[in-house]
């Protein structure tokens, strides 16, 4: 079984070897998503991780990767591969996503709509904490992997996705729709987020430091119940300072320390992520078959 530093390293050297490489200005959110897409052919590889205190058992660290590709300027397109470490127990593959989201407004407005929708293929022993939705609380992580794995769950996730830009800042709002395929009632969440690059004019030189390469913010998110109980009750709630880097060289690094707003919630989460874009990826696979660019 792969352990979660092999999986790590497995990622990163994938990551680096990746040609054609640029930088691009991304967001510094973990959870919440902003109004903008992928360009269209290029291919981004992300990896995250989250650390998570666990108060009761076993702290865990949960990891996943993400391959996110620009189909067309409307519509991206993204696969996820999940897995987790549960210290003193085991180290599990916790399942798929694929993720679309459309963009249905080709010119920019003060408030930008998005559609989101992804298909899950999960056990039971997931701990991403992608996102929080219905009556998920902290206690919910308790249960040992062996026997965490072997409920399975496919659901369908909707989200309405808003984003607007004001004067370098950007405030996005996620709405959550979660319906498990069998016969469970639609669960609710929510994600909300703003940030501002710490400097909005370019430097004349090319550096890493630079103030405008550092986009910092904040975002919140936490579960809002389900169609037969929707509220704040018995739901866990996070609020969390994130920070992302966009180096020159063409990677982005982002960290976000989370901290859990009441007694259903993780006390802390440590989050980080590593991404690089591959561009005109979908033009470099066409000319393997065609010969032609």
């Amino acid at each position: 079984m792969v352990s979660s530093a092999r999986f790590a390293t497995l990622i990163f050297i994938l990551i680096i070897v990746l040609p054609r490489l640029v930088q691009a200005q991304e967001n510094p959110y973990i959870v919440t998503y902003d109004q903008f897409l992928e360009e269209p052919r290029n291919l981004e590889i992300e990896y995250f991780s989250t650390y998570g205190m666990q108060r009761g058992g076993n702290d865990f660290h949960s990891y996943w990767v993400e391959f996110e590709y620009g189909a067309t300027a409307w519509w991206t397109t993204e696969f996820y591969l999940d897995a987790q470490t549960t210290f003193h127990d085991s180290t599990v593959a916790t399942g798929v996503r694929w993720e679309n989201r459309f963009r249905p407004l080709k010119r920019e407005y003060f408030i930008n709509p998005v559609l989101y929708v992804e298909y899950e293929h999960v056990n039971g022993a997931d701990k991403i904490l992608k996102e929080l939705e219905g009556h998920d609380i902290e206690n919910d992580f308790l249960t040992p992997n062996a026997e965490a794995r072997d409920e399975v769950k496919n659901e369908l996730e909707l989200k309405l996705i808003l984003g607007s830009n004001l004067k370098g800042w950007n405030v996005s709002e996620n709405f959550l729709f979660v319906k498990n395929l069998t016969n469970e009632p639609w669960e609710f969440g929510y994600a909300v987020g703003a940030s501002r690059p710490l400097a909005l004019k370019a430097s004349a030189k090319r550096c890493s430091f630079c103030p405008q390469n550092f986009v910092a913010g904040v975002e919140m998110y936490g579960g809002l119940g389900d169609r037969y109980n929707f509220g704040l009750q018995e739901t866990s709630q996070y609020l969390a300072p994130v920070l992302a880097w966009n180096i020159p060289s063409g990677w982005t690094l982002r960290l976000s320390p989370t901290f859990g707003l009441n007694d259903n919630s993780h006390q802390f989460m440590l989050r980080v992520g590593v991404a690089r874009e591959i561009p005109g990826f979908g033009d470099m696979v066409k000319s393997l078959f065609t010969g032609r660019r």
